[in-house]
């Protein structure tokens, strides 16, 4: 294990805030990065060819099957590979892309990535997920409750009983404040969110290059 895995998903590009947060986390990190961008180079969607390629012998695989497999070998070897995380995954429609979702599903497999009834091989290993998003959802706010993202992902990148990294979240805000006249009241309250996300974005780094180094 030598390097952060960065695995970004807004669709974006560099006008993606939740990129650029990550910039600051790159450009604060002092390791080695692998970069997969999903939006520029997608993963497939799991198959049943995927699925049933888990439980058949290698032996017996069908084309269909292992070119899934192999697809699903390069993906769990890089995510083993790597001492840190840093995802990239801004909130779409209340959940996350869907880009980010089949990487999940190609790389969360039993008795490879996740152990139901023991220790996974990535726990305990430093993750940052980074999810900007258009509004606010905090307490107080119209939309509380309805993140379904940061709730999903801290319990399948976290929970002990799949992935079982150490998460920490950084979810810079009210991204549409300066684009959208209705809510251009905010724009104080986006610019002071974003300020600290890249403060926090830029601590992690430094945190967690400090600790792999140790």
């Amino acid at each position: 294990m030598s390097y952060l895995l960065h695995i970004d998903s807004s669709s974006l590009g560099t006008a993606s805030v939740s990129r650029q947060v990550a910039d600051s986390f790159r450009d604060a990190w002092t390791g080695e990065v692998v970069h997969r961008d999903l939006a520029a180079s997608p993963v497939p969607h799991l198959s049943a060819a995927g699925v049933t390629a888990r439980v058949t012998d290698p032996s017996e695989h069908t084309a269909e099957q292992a070119a899934a497999a192999a697809v699903q070998k390069e993906l769990v070897a890089e995510f083993l590979g790597a001492s840190a995380y840093l995802f990239t995954v801004p909130l779409y429609n209340l959940t996350m892309p869907s880009v980010f979702k089949a990487w999940l599903d190609q790389v969360i497999i039993v008795g490879r990535t996740i152990n139901p009834t023991g220790v996974a091989p990535s726990a305990g290993r430093p993750a940052v997920v980074i999810s900007a998003r258009g509004g606010g959802y905090g307490p107080g706010t119209p939309k509380h409750g309805m993140d379904f993202l940061v709730p999903t992902l801290e319990s399948v990148l976290g929970d002990p009983g799949y992935l079982g990294l150490a998460v920490t979240t950084i979810t810079p805000e009210l991204t549409k404040a300066p684009v959208v006249p209705a809510i251009a009241h905010l724009i104080p309250a986006h610019e002071a969110s974003l300020a600290d996300a890249h403060e926090q974005a830029r601590a992690q780094a430094e945190k967690i290059s400090q600790q792999i180094a140790a």
